[in-house]
């Protein structure tokens, strides 16, 4: 396919029928404006946004008092106050249907498999709501939860916000210490867990964790039968008991929702903490609930009845992203485990069986499904798959023609972009606009996004630093134990004022998307040039002998250099041919001033729990400089492959 070709473009059926379209036309309607494309509905909903986030709201059905004010101070970020008078619950928005449909379907590998009808899902919650109310929670109190992502999960997770707690979680496979590093903070009134868990086909017991963990956080403990022995570790702990015990006393009834400020905190999601300790994000029960809404439902197309598949764990808040999913009136369709065991199609087995009509999962998971020759285009009856989603790190260009070429050539590819820090996304698909090799289509409905470059500057062909520039409803509540706001400022607002720096270095696109090169902290700097470490890892992993790469920055000789570090293909070492080959590919791919210094061999590269490479981790050990959280990866004994390499001159 020409490269002025899109990989793929929407029919004129498909944009008039698209919940993108309906929406902008109500928009126009009630506004009594003209918006006679989406870039002139884009800039309406920027220019007005009280306006828009009240359409929103509307057009949704949000259940609640919306209040007479749609935005109050909005020129001034950090006072800028979406709906204050607003009160809803996030919950009562999310348990939306009755009745036998599925609500939730679970699989654990190939161990374990069973679904919730929506009614099971409200009984359930039901009945942990009066427990949780019978532990004395209440209001502001926080729930911390060490889960597998698994209905007990979600159904624990709408009991805590229908009574206005907050809801903290994270995945079984965390360390003690990371564990103890993020609850720790947040001081629990409840730890929920699980007794075990699959991965790779092999129990995972994680009863010694959590008896080391329980006396330090100092709360109850509830255990949730999932892969071991609820009762024996229940029993174990000086304050444990299982989930079937705690809700044993309590029937079913009509949940009851706790009428609650917009602002109200729902959630507190961690920052990766690979530099120090996680970082305690606030975010609000209505900026969640309408930032998820807009993008689910206008951007991602998701309607009543709709399949919805991320795959993620409970410590990534893909996790949060997918559970709203229930508030479009989507099945949820929840997997745990490895993404390849028993073998690499289980996923696609999973989407056929189950009719997905959305799957949503990682580059790397792409990148690897495509290296290791798997091609569900012919394997697989995906005819109902309308939409795959793309986050975690930059997808290469080689990725999006691997989805057109091996998954389904007439699938809407959206690479998205946001984090943990917005808990949603600044850019994503769109369902009115063409799909660029490599590029993410847009920016979300609402948000400013721009790219400036150092002086504070709007660049278009060059690349910069990804900002909003002006408020939004997902902007976080604050930092937890952070009284006056200082580390939340320092963290978003110190570089440019009154404007919102995310830490992301993106370039906008001849099409208007936006491709991310990475993290702008993670920049490479040689000769005083920016490179964003994206463009190399586009280039040299295409080469079927390199498996994965990391790359980094080195101080040498009063200048920085780039220095690669690759992980090849078990069995193959790295010689002279292959070194000159990794070179000439990024040589040529990208420019000669990609090309790194040295290129080096190692076994792993570190990771954090959902995947992400840690370029800074590897840095600060080149360097000799300690990393203050190993915790937060998945495999921390990666990083001791790269010590010492300073003092070696490498």
């Amino acid at each position: 396919m020409s490269e002025n070709t899109p990989l793929w473009a929407p029919t004129e059926g498909q944009v008039a029928s698209s919940s993108m379209t309906k929406f902008r036309d109500f928009c126009a309607i009630r506004n009594a404006v003209e918006l006679p494309g989406h870039d002139a509905f884009h800039q309406w909903s920027i220019d007005s946004r009280g306006p828009f986030w009240s359409a929103v709201w509307d057009f949704c059905q949000v259940r609640g008092e919306k209040g007479g004010r749609d935005l109050v101070n909005g020129d001034v970020m950090l006072d800028a106050r979406f709906f204050p008078d607003a009160r809803l619950n996030f919950a009562e928005n999310l348990l939306v249907k009755h009745g036998p449909e599925d609500a939730l379907i679970f699989r654990g590998e190939d161990k374990v498999s069973y679904r919730w009808s929506w009614d099971q899902l409200h009984s359930t919650v039901s009945k942990l709501q009066q427990a949780f109310r019978a532990l004395g929670i209440g209001k502001g109190d926080r729930i911390s939860a060490m889960m597998p992502n698994m209905p007990e999960t979600i159904a624990c997770m709408l009991a805590a916000s229908s009574i206005g707690a907050i809801w903290s979680s994270c995945s079984p496979d965390f360390g003690e210490q990371g564990v103890l590093d993020r609850f720790g903070q947040i001081e629990p009134k409840l730890f929920i867990t699980c007794d075990a868990y699959w991965y790779n086909g092999k129990l995972q017991d994680v009863s010694h964790k959590v008896r080391s963990v329980a006396p330090m956080l100092g709360c109850p403990v509830m255990v949730v039968g999932y892969a071991g022995d609820a009762e024996v570790l229940a029993a174990s702990l000086a304050d444990g008991r299982t989930m079937d015990a705690i809700t044993s006393p309590f029937i079913a009834k009509p949940v009851e929702y706790e009428p609650l400020p917009f602002v109200h905190p729902l959630y507190i999601l961690f920052s990766s903490g690979t530099t120090g300790v996680p970082k305690c994000i606030v975010h609000s029960a209505g900026g969640t609930l309408l930032q998820h809404l807009k993008e689910h439902r206008f951007h991602c197309g998701v309607g009543d009845g709709d399949r919805l598949f991320y795959f993620t764990t409970c410590g990534w808040m893909m996790w949060n992203w997918l559970v709203s999913g229930l508030a479009s009136g989507a099945t949820l369709c929840l997997f745990d485990g490895s993404p390849f065991a028993p073998s690499g199609n289980v996923l696609w087995d999973y989407a056929a069986e189950e009719r997905f009509a959305i799957f949503g999962t990682s580059a790397k998971y792409i990148d690897a499904v495509r290296k290791g020759g798997i091609e569900p285009l012919w394997t697989h009856d995906l005819s109902e798959l309308r939409l795959i989603t793309s986050t975690g790190s930059p997808l290469a260009p080689e990725g999006f023609s691997f989805v057109y070429e091996g998954i389904k050539p007439d699938v809407q590819l959206a690479s998205i972009s946001g984090g943990t820090d917005v808990v949603s996304c600044f850019v994503l698909g769109n369902p009115v606009r063409p799909v660029w090799k490599g590029e993410i289509q847009g920016p979300g409905l609402g948000l400013a996004v721009d790219v400036w470059d150092d002086e504070g500057l709007p660049v278009r062909g060059e690349k910069g630093e990804l900002v909003c520039t002006r408020a939004f409803p997902s902007m976080p509540v604050g930092f937890w134990n952070d009284p006056d706001g200082t580390k939340y400022r320092a963290a978003y607002f110190e570089r440019f004022d009154n404007v919102w720096c995310h830490g992301d270095f993106a370039e906008w696109t001849e099409h208007d998307g936006l491709i991310i090169h990475g993290r702008s902290d993670a920049t490479l700097n040689p000769g005083g040039v920016r490179i964003g470490t994206a463009e190399i890892y586009n280039q040299v992993e295409q080469l079927k002998e390199v498996t994965e790469a990391i790359c980094i920055g080195q101080e040498w000789e009063n200048d920085v250099r780039v220095v690669l570090f690759v992980r090849l293909t078990p069995g193959l070492k790295l010689g002279a041919d292959l070194e000159k080959r990794i070179k000439a590919k990024i040589r040529t791919g990208a420019s000669p001033r990609h090309v790194p210094a040295k290129v080096i061999q190692v076994a792993d590269i570190p990771r954090t729990k959902s995947g992400k490479i840690v370029e800074l981790a590897v840095r600060e050990v080149v360097h000799g400089r300690p990393v203050k959280n190993k915790e937060a990866l998945a495999n921390p004994e990666a990083l001791e492959l790269y010590a010492g390499l300073q003092t070696l001159g490498v």
